[in-house]
């Protein structure tokens, strides 16, 4: 059996991705230890696995940490992006110089490494481990023919679309110089072949994701590129409170904007008023970002929590609002659920981008958000039949996909051979 060792950020959509992996794996038999901030330590102790904190952040450092993701929701897309990308500079060089020493002393023979700590291809190549690359966002495997993530750009191969297509890529590469400087400098420092592309920290064993090939654009990925579907119906959740006594058996529309990018009050009053005449019941969950109490007097009273059990309202569903966060859009189309997408900062755009390509629903730029615009799109997907029938589509397509267990069968085999899986 092999000891496993998980690399990845403390968010809930890395932990989301990560910790049904990590159980599977340790169901087989496997030894899994979370290499991660101090914060998920209680989380992954409780899902059983070994914990060890890669930072050793002082109550200063902690606090500098967690200030961008605070304002997160008060910056734009682009001015997000590029604090982000430095506050990963930081954190790359923390992990560089901390990770492997402590990874080699706790004995780990693999690393499962999240996409989003782009250091860490480094960090098992100066170990001599064996990792693959999982994929808890949308993947930012860069090419040509495909609009970067960070956009709601459509699929379009014409001349002009490709040249805005590598102008925005050679932007974007501009603004992650930080983190690519960091990263640069020990490779050269411990004598590993230096990165010439942005690409080059994928795993040249397998990179996993866990959407399906059907939701994304047509183009070329490399053979160790595996789309496996789903995790999140493969490890139990801890129940969450709510007010089922309150749903008055009118069609449901739910909504969220996740758990991170959650703090814009206004999204919430314009889903509210656009939904409010409309003969529907409306539920808000606000993710733990703002407090139900300043949405008491919302127009057409619709059902306001902080947490709210999203896989059980999403089966009594028939719509969707949604940041387009890829855990909650591959949630909904799981249960053949369409969506109107309004998506914040990240990978949101281009997952609401596909969510409009594949006709399971309608996206709505955060720029262009109003009450009238947001209420056609809701309209729109709510009567016309081809959103549901989309949707149920991908259903019937998930339920075929092999999801986590498909994806441990591809990391058992690529460690055990050190070669890709056909």
């Amino acid at each position: 059996m092999t000891h496993f060792g998980i690399l990845c950020l403390g968010a809930t959509g890395h932990l989301n991705t990560m910790f049904p992996l990590g159980h599977e794996l340790q169901r087989r038999g496997h030894r899994v230890t979370v290499f991660s901030k101090l914060d998920v330590q209680f989380k992954a102790q409780a899902a059983g696995f070994n914990f060890c904190d890669i930072y050793f952040h002082s109550d200063r450092t902690k606090k500098q940490q967690q200030n961008p993701a605070t304002k997160a929701g008060q910056l734009t897309n682009l001015i997000n992006i590029q604090r982000t990308l430095k506050k990963f500079a930081q954190n790359a060089d923390t992990r560089l110089q901390k990770a492997p020493p402590v990874i080699r002393e706790w004995g780990v023979e693999a690393l499962i490494i999240d996409l989003s700590i782009f250091e860490g291809g480094t960090i098992a190549d100066y170990l001599n481990l064996p990792y693959i690359t999982m994929c808890c966002l949308l993947p930012f495997y860069q090419d040509l023919t495909i609009p970067p993530i960070s956009t709601t750009w459509q699929y379009n191969l014409a001349t002009w679309a490709q040249i805005r297509n590598r102008i925005a890529y050679s932007f974007l590469n501009f603004m992650a110089q930080p983190v690519w400087q960091v990263v640069s400098r020990y490779r050269q420092m411990w004598n590993l072949p230096a990165y010439t592309h942005p690409n080059d920290i994928f795993s040249k064993l397998a990179i996993i994701t866990r959407h399906i090939r059907e939701f994304e654009f047509p183009r070329q990925l490399p053979p160790h590129f595996y789309f496996t579907g789903a995790f999140h119906q493969s490890m139990a959740t801890q129940p969450i409170a709510f007010p089922f006594e309150r749903l008055d058996g009118r069609s449901l529309i739910y909504a969220s904007m996740g758990t991170v990018q959650n703090r814009f009050g206004f999204v919430f009053r314009t889903i509210a008023e656009a939904c409010a005449s409309l003969d529907n019941q409306l539920v808000i969950s606000l993710g733990g970002g703002l407090e139900p109490e300043a949405f008491s007097n919302l127009p057409g009273n619709p059902i306001v929590v902080k947490y709210a059990p999203q896989l059980e309202l999403l089966q009594k569903a028939s719509l969707n609002i949604t940041h387009a966060g890829l855990n909650t859009t591959l949630e909904s189309l799981s249960y053949g659920v369409p969506m109107v997408a309004i998506p914040i900062t990240d990978d949101q755009p281009g997952v609401a981008a596909r969510i409009r390509w594949t006709g399971t629903g309608e996206l709505v730029t955060l720029s262009q958000l109003s009450v009238s615009k947001l209420r056609r799109a809701i309209q729109r997907v709510l009567t016309e039949e081809s959103y549901k029938q989309n949707a149920v589509r991908f259903k019937e397509v998930m339920r075929q996909t092999g999801g986590v267990n498909r994806a441990a069968d591809i990391i058992e085999q690529a460690i055990s051979t050190r070669s890709s899986v056909s």
